[in-house]
């Protein structure tokens, strides 16, 4: 099942969810841009071959480590909240869904998108090209089209009966009601000529221009909440990571609004206090630990995560090491423990898409950006070719959650871009789709890179289990019928997966190696390739 091979590339690598977008990122590289310039045409270019799990209808985050700056920086750019949004927006059911499932499919399902704006800012900030020239291979694929494939095709045939619903929707991604096959060509014009215009107009064509009156017209015919005013003025944020060690290794990856990067470092700090390296990796007491790692961490992620423009969130205590000490001793090796507390957010999507880029002058980025759930709200913007995201699903349904909604606040995140240094020098950069998984998913890579020295495509490949506050493991059946059956023995519930399940995730990233050397390493759960130069 090994279909993504290892690649080498002397001086830069391109790990990202779709082949057609790394070729992208090399296209650029090769041109002489940066890590920067690439992440964005990359960004651009895989909203077109990937458009069912991100595109400029939705937003996201990335980490970046300038070569020339002491500093790492965060770029947020997450999608927020309309002014309009209330907690009673929906009408909702006894047990906490909402009827007619419209926090998730339709206008009332979409949050004010950020992708644009997070794109055009990081190129003015810290790349060297223009922005007409990063767009344009995007351009060209949604003009030319793309090979559909296997997994695009199932999640067409999935989603179908939204789709229809939006006369747009259904023309583009639905050809039209006659559906496409795995190997047909998927062209998507309207967004080539939307994209044209942002790449001549820059940010006003989205947000102010005739972009902004369909996305508007859209959602308002179809009883949404987004106005104009929210859409102008909506705000990159540009925040300080959250940064953490492990084993001597720099960890750096998303604050608040995302829970990712501290409940990363914050498992990463509980396992720091085991001898990893003596564990057989995917026995039963290796994973036994992570599973108990992960129930202490997800139970602390419901108790304490928002968005910190609105509530207070006790950061540096989660990602305390003293603190992870305590809880580590929670842990009994041999039975698993009853959790305290269930995460509303267990069911958060598997969708998002991640990419990794380092550049031959030193420049990392990790990106994980999102439209929510496959094919978000369903709809897309008359005219535009923009598929709109559907993210306001991830906020809590009840009025005084910690992430319940309000205007302009960002729902939590999990989403999790990750660079990681090592003597102030690259290391490797990861991330993952996943929703509230991608903790899971992240921490297991981690792991084997640093206490295992797997290579990337090893630890990508490598089976996986995911955890949230419940006694419940969800695992690959790759697994061992031995230890699997040791988990039932401690007192775990064990639920399988296919052997190479997406809901595991999408890993793409790259590991630099000690003769100056990148590796790269895509995950065959997905459809991702990563290329070198």
């Amino acid at each position: 099942m090994n279909k993504h091979m290892k690649n080498l590339g002397m001086k830069a690598m391109v790990s990202s969810g779709k082949s057609e977008a790394s070729q992208v990122g090399i296209e650029i590289l090769e041109k002489g841009g940066n890590a920067i310039d690439a992440a964005v045409a990359v960004g651009f270019a895989i909203g077109v071959a990937e458009p069912a799990t991100s595109g400029i209808g939705g937003g996201g985050f990335m980490t970046i480590k300038p070569t020339d700056e002491e500093e790492a920086v965060f770029i947020d750019f997450r999608e927020f909240a309309p002014e309009n949004a209330t907690p009673d927006m929906w009408q909702v059911n006894q047990n906490g869904t909402v009827r007619n499932k419209e926090n998730v499919i339709g206008a009332k399902s979409v949050s004010v998108p950020g992708e644009v704006a997070g794109m055009i800012e990081a190129l003015k900030r810290y790349g060297t090209m223009c922005l007409e020239d990063v767009i344009a291979p995007a351009i060209r694929l949604a003009e030319e089209g793309i090979i559909v494939s296997k997994m695009m095709e199932k999640m067409l045939v999935d989603y179908a009966e939204h789709l229809e619903k939006c006369e747009d929707a259904k023309r583009i991604f639905l050809n039209g009601g006659s559906g496409y096959k795995a190997g047909d060509l998927f062209k998507n014009p309207d967004l080539a000529e939307s994209l044209k215009k942002i790449g001549k107009e820059g940010r006003d064509a989205f947000y102010e221009g005739e972009i902004a009156d369909a996305i508007i017209k859209t959602i308002r015919q179809q009883g949404g909440l987004i106005t104009h005013r929210d859409l102008k003025e909506y705000k990159v944020e540009f925040r300080k990571p959250i940064v953490g060690e492990y084993r001597g290794y720099t960890i750096i990856s998303s604050p608040p609004p995302s829970s990712g990067g501290a409940h990363i470092i914050q498992a990463l700090n509980i396992l720091e206090n085991y001898d990893i390296r003596t564990l057989e990796v995917n026995s039963a007491e290796y994973l036994h630990l992570f599973s108990e790692t992960f129930k202490l961490v997800y139970e602390d992620r419901s108790k304490f995560m928002g968005d910190t423009d609105f509530v207070d969130v006790p950061v540096k205590g989660i990602r305390s090491k003293e603190y992870a000490r305590i809880l580590s001793e929670k842990i009994d090796m041999n039975v698993a423990r009853n959790p305290d507390c269930y995460d509303p957010w267990n069911y958060e999507h598997e969708d998002t898409t991640h990419y990794s880029i380092g550049d031959q002058f030193g420049n990392l980025v990790s990106v994980t950006k999102t439209i929510n759930h496959f094919f978000g709200s369903c709809m897309v913007a008359e005219g535009t070719g923009i598929l709109l995201n559907d993210t306001m699903a991830d906020f809590s349904t009840k009025r005084y959650d910690i992430n319940s909604v309000d205007k302009r606040k960002k729902p939590l995140s999990t989403m999790a871009p990750t660079i990681i240094l090592k003597d102030k020098k690259p290391f490797a950069v990861v991330g993952s789709p996943g929703g509230a998984r991608i903790i899971n998913i992240v921490v297991q890579v981690i792991s084997k890179l640093i206490d295992h020295d797997m290579d990337i495509q090893e630890a990508v490949n490598s089976p996986r289990i995911t955890q949230n506050t419940s006694n419940v493991i969800y695992y690959e059946n790759r697994l061992q019928a031995e230890s699997i059956e040791r988990l039932l023995q401690m007192g775990h519930e064990v639920f399988e997966r296919q052997a190479w399940d997406h809901k595991m995730g999408g890993v793409n990233g790259i590991k630099f190696l000690a003769n100056n050397l990148i590796t790269g390493g895509a995950d065959p759960r997905r459809d991702g390739q990563a290329f070198g130069i």
